[in-house]
């Protein structure tokens, strides 16, 4: 709180009337935190009593709590009590770990990234390679946007809506214009006229999250800004991909507030559309906020999103669930998201074992971005959730389904080694090609043993 209000430790001593030893003391936890000392600094700061108070530690317990579970401890002896006494005792201590922890997260990421990029390309900056190695990092999960996401939701309700609280808060109307008068652009702030000006092709939901979008923008910048100081990008092109998906973020939770949605996808059974309906929100939208739901102690069902175009392109990849696509590009042919164009807007089952025994539970489905008019380019995509098997239960899509005959895919066809695939497009990574003078394989390729 001291850093936060900008004081040294005498500055604080003077206002609240006591020595800079005390100060000291306190927070190093030497010294206990009386009921006159909070009154006095509530008194003193003009704070609420509940956010002096704080929560016990429990945000900070469960958050060193993920981290421990971590592969690489589980030759460690970590009682829970002993990772809640560290958090509460020693809060400067659990914040040091946690910003290790995310910092070799971002670096292993970033390694496995190298390790399947060309050697002559492997030294270029690649801005959406960050980007995304930035959100894997935190498994697309900011708490902190979350909360203020809930708050800004909570003061336009009582506004009577997001257009209603942007002119309340900001002095902004909100204007629907033509296509050919917006001039390509789908929402553009125009503080000459105080207006915030959207194309009048966008549907309800597009249009909502776009207003959740500028407000996000106007009202989260030092967020964004304090998240982005702790990820490592080499230069400006990286930073500002992790800042728009930072915006995306908190525009979809303010349209869909953690606490509202996370209780609906589970009385939902995590009904994708069901849910698109009870919060006014797209197919894709919904889909991308599922990601999102891995607030310490509130956690639900961790997901991977994937978007690809017809092309089989990779536009957008969050991860949330382990899942290795979100780490090395490309992905398998023989996963139904590349099938989804077939069945549009059908959404297809499918159960996945990767070459090392995992399973995963994917659905998969088209979304359509931009039309709304005659003429209005507009362009078909196919997104997929995966969540692992273990939690496949507890959504609606996986009921009555058995998991005998999961569909065998690989990661990339570079690191997947099933010699026998008919899909492949490229040969493994360290094993020797036969050659077909005398005998050709109905694989792509024939490989020699081992």
């Amino acid at each position: 709180m001291r850093r936060e209000l900008g004081l040294t430790q005498a500055d604080m001593a003077a206002d609240l009337e006591i020595s800079a030893s005390y100060v000291a003391l306190l927070e190093r936890n030497q010294r206990p935190l009386t009921a006159d000392m909070l009154l006095r600094l509530a008194r003193t700061y003009k704070l609420d009593m509940a956010e002096v108070a704080g929560d016990g530690g429990a945000e900070q317990t469960a958050r060193l709590s993920a981290v421990l579970k971590d592969p690489m401890f589980a030759d460690i002896d970590l009682p829970p009590l002993a990772s809640e006494d560290v958090a509460v005792n020693y809060p400067g201590v659990t914040e040091a770990l946690l910003r290790l922890y995310t910092a070799y997260r971002e670096e292993h990421l970033a390694l496995a990234d190298r390790s399947v990029t060309r050697a002559d390309t492997a030294d270029a900056p690649d801005p959406v390679a960050e980007s995304r190695r930035f959100l894997a990092a935190r498994r697309n999960s900011f708490p902190l946007l979350d909360d203020a996401a809930e708050r800004l939701a909570g003061e336009a309700e009582a506004e009577g809506g997001l257009a209603a609280w942007l002119k309340a808060r900001h002095g902004l109307r909100v204007r629907r214009l033509p296509s050919d008068v917006m001039a390509g652009s789908v929402r553009r702030l125009d503080r000459h006229r105080d207006a915030v000006l959207l194309d009048d092709a966008l549907d309800g939901a597009s249009a909502q999250f776009q207003l959740a979008l500028q407000i996000a923008y106007l009202e989260m910048r030092k967020s964004f800004d304090a998240l982005l100081k702790e990820g490592q990008f080499s230069g400006d092109s990286g930073r500002r991909l992790a800042r728009r998906a930072l915006a995306s973020y908190g525009a979809a939770a303010i349209v869909m507030p953690y606490g509202a949605f996370a209780k609906a996808v589970e009385a939902r059974a995590y009904d994708v559309e069901a849910l698109s309906r009870q919060f006014g929100t797209s197919f894709e939208q919904t889909a991308h906020r599922l990601t999102t739901l891995q607030k310490p102690g509130q956690e639900r069902v961790p997901f991977f999103f994937l978007r690809v175009d017809p092309a089989g392109n990779v536009s957008k990849r969050l991860d949330g669930a382990g899942f290795p696509f979100a780490r090395h590009g490309g992905s398998c042919p023989l996963w139904s998201v590349h099938r989804a164009f077939e069945r549009p807007r059908e959404v297809i089952t499918q159960w996945l074992e990767l070459p090392d025994g995992q399973r995963f539970f994917s659905i998969a489905r088209t979304v359509t971005a931009g039309g709304g008019g005659w003429g209005v380019p507009k362009v078909d995509r196919a997104i997929a959730l995966a969540c692992a098997a273990e939690h496949a239960h507890r959504l609606v899509y996986a009921r009555d389904m058995g998991v005998s005959d999961p569909t065998p895919i690989g990661v990339t066809c570079r690191l997947c080694h099933r010699a026998q695939c008919m899909a492949r497009s490229a040969p493994p990574i360290g094993r020797e090609m036969m050659p077909d003078d005398y005998r050709r394989t109905r694989a792509p390729f024939g490989f020699g043993e081992g």
